[in-house]
């Protein structure tokens, strides 16, 4: 059995030579309407965004942190990100 290329939150795995060995071009399975948008667009141009971007820092983190994330499996970025997000929530600014 072929194993699907995301996992039950929705994040894709490594793809494989043979999964895109398997995809069609965009013209056969996505509307013209939207071949034409996606062909107007400058190379790494990005479309409106529906939720806020997300901001690229470059941190460092202790290996025990790290560890422990990745440990978790795929997704460890994002519940890293919740864990400070909730870290955050519960200790708010002293005013």
């Amino acid at each position: 059995m072929k194993e699907p290329l995301t996992n039950k939150e929705g994040e894709v795995r490594d793809l494989a030579f043979e999964d895109f060995k398997e995809m069609r071009p965009m013209k056969e399975v996505l509307p013209e309407e939207l071949v034409g948008i996606i062909q107007q667009r400058i190379k790494g141009q990005r479309g409106k965004q529906k939720t806020p971007l997300k901001v690229l820092v470059t941190a460092r983190y202790s290996k025990e942190v790290v560890d422990y994330f990745k440990s978790t499996g795929s997704g460890w970025q994002a519940r890293m990100d919740n864990a400070l997000k909730e870290w955050i929530n519960t200790h708010p600014h002293a005013a």
